[in-house]
């Protein structure tokens, strides 16, 4: 009788506790969902992000944002090259891959 009543007072304590121990722990490999197509995910370049935060706007509004998000790009960028103390021509083509301006703006 005392097993029996040590068994359901400890069940009764753990219970609670089980579902969060589930929500918590890590899928496993073979539950993780397949890339069908290999492909791996893209970052999304400080371009990228210009034009998708300024798709809403129309005619001169939509160039005046864009032109000033893609200003604090390049100075972000810049910053960044600095800080690497990148130079040259190195510092030309990592400011361009940073930022992902292909030499067009697009509007």
């Amino acid at each position: 009788m005392k097993l029996r009543s040590a068994i359901i007072a400890v069940s009764l304590t753990c219970l609670p506790v089980l579902p969060a121990l589930a929500q918590t722990s890590s899928p496993s490999p073979a539950a993780a969902p397949a890339n069908p197509t290999g492909a791996v995910p893209v970052p999304a370049t400080k371009r990228v992000t210009c034009l998708a935060t300024t798709q809403n706007l129309k005619g001169q509004d939509k160039r005046d944002q864009l032109q000033l998000c893609m200003a604090q790009a390049r100075l972000d960028c810049l910053k960044q090259a600095i800080d690497q103390k990148i130079v040259g021509e190195a510092r030309k083509t990592f400011i361009k891959t940073c930022v992902g301006a292909d030499g067009t703006e697009q509007q």
